[in-house]
């Protein structure tokens, strides 16, 4: 059998993808990168207008490709977006979009193939850069298909101009939750509810100094949990005061042993949308159990006459589907080998931790783990040497 078609084809074009594509160009090693959608960064573009990123440019750019001069310290969605547009033009990408991947299968005696809805695409190496936010996670509450009022996830909602004068529940006090709530009640929503089962680790974005939460976490998360929850708490109260008379107390499991067990993140926000609870602009109630009629009905029985409920409940990564079968999963769905440790020979997952966390992975280690997938796709492309004797 021949040699497979192309060396490697990278899944999935957004920041993870498009750095491990740009570093094998940088290596002058070529790439397909296939996506599903028809533009670079789908899951930038089709995120709320007021979003944000949580980490710094500083550290959060393509690797080797800063941002362009003027960058604020936190870029908006549609920053990031130019940062990819900008550099998704790289010579050695071969792209290949509006190409949904169905699954990656095996090849016999070697390589992958990548089925696709025009057919099989053979290679050495496949990367799965698809993304922890794939599939949106929209739990299924009783009596919803009877609601008379709207429900959607978090990922439709765009700015809250379709709510102005609307009664919104908002479920889900993550940070995209939280902004959310926040977004709606500055942009004219008549009431605004937070609908909070597990009360969440706030953190402020920045620290006493302005540095981003990510600088300040990275070293946190090398020492016990313990100690790093404790600093952490010192550091809500001085930014947030004591919010458990408003519906947010601090947890009894603090933000890096909870990211230790579960890989859980905190809920990094500024003080604006904390001052929004505080101010009543947003109401913290009960966890989202049911609807009937028009209705939202809470865990403690009372009933919230929304008009229209936001699931900022989060997303799934998809994985199954794609390479379910081959065996590189966990129970939980995620890949048993990320980054430069290959989960199969030749198949590769980035930006996919198997227990994802925003605190201890940060984008530089993205950045570093993209150079050091390259440059084992290069050395296994070249040719050995023969032995001396």
């Amino acid at each position: 059998m021949s040699a497979p078609e192309h060396q490697v084809v990278v899944i999935g074009a957004g920041m993870a993808g498009l750095g491990v594509a740009l570093c094998l160009s940088d290596l002058a090693v070529r790439s397909v990168l296939v996506d599903r959608d028809a533009r670079v960064g789908a899951s930038w573009r089709n995120r709320y207008d007021a979003l944000r990123l949580n980490t710094g440019a500083r550290y959060s750019h393509l690797p080797k490709r800063p941002y362009a001069k003027g960058t604020p310290q936190f870029p908006t969605r549609d920053q990031v977006i130019a940062h990819l547009d900008e550099h998704a033009g790289q010579r050695g990408i071969e792209w290949r979009m509006n190409t949904p991947v169905e699954r990656v299968v095996r090849r016999t005696p070697s390589g992958w193939g990548v089925v696709t809805g025009e057919g099989i695409v053979d290679t050495a190496h496949v990367v799965v850069a698809t993304g922890p936010a794939h599939t949106p996670s929209l739990p299924d509450w009783p009596g919803s298909e009877s609601f008379a009022g709207e429900v959607l996830h978090s990922s439709a909602y765009r700015n809250p101009a379709p709510f102005a004068g609307k009664r919104v529940l908002v479920v889900g006090a993550g940070s995209s939750g939280m902004e959310i709530a926040h977004d709606l009640a500055k942009g004219g929503a008549a009431k605004v509810w937070l609908s909070v089962r597990t009360p969440p680790n706030l953190l402020p974005r920045t620290g006493p100094l302005g540095q981003p939460n990510d600088v300040l976490s990275r070293p946190l998360y090398r020492i016990p949990p313990r100690w790093a929850d404790a600093i952490s708490r010192r550091r809500r109260l001085a930014a947030f005061g004591d919010l458990t008379d408003l519906g947010l107390p601090i947890p009894e499991e603090g933000p890096f042993s909870r990211a230790h067990r579960l890989g859980v993140s905190p809920s990094l926000v500024d003080p604006d949308v904390v001052d929004a609870v505080r101010d009543g602009s947003v109401e913290v109630v009960a966890a989202l159990t049911s609807f009937e009629g028009t209705s939202a009905v809470l865990t403690d029985r009372a009933r919230l006459a929304a008009d229209a409920v936001i699931a900022a409940t989060g997303y799934r990564n998809g994985l199954a589907p794609l390479v379910g079968h081959l065996g590189v999963l966990t129970d939980a769905g995620r890949p048993m080998a990320h980054g430069d440790v290959a989960a199969a020979p030749g198949l590769w997952f980035h930006g996919l931790m198997p227990r994802p966390s925003l605190i201890g992975y940060t984008s530089m280690q993205s950045q570093r783990l993209a150079g050091r997938i390259a440059r084992e796709i290069a050395e296994a492309g070249r040719p050995r040497r023969g032995k001396l004797f």
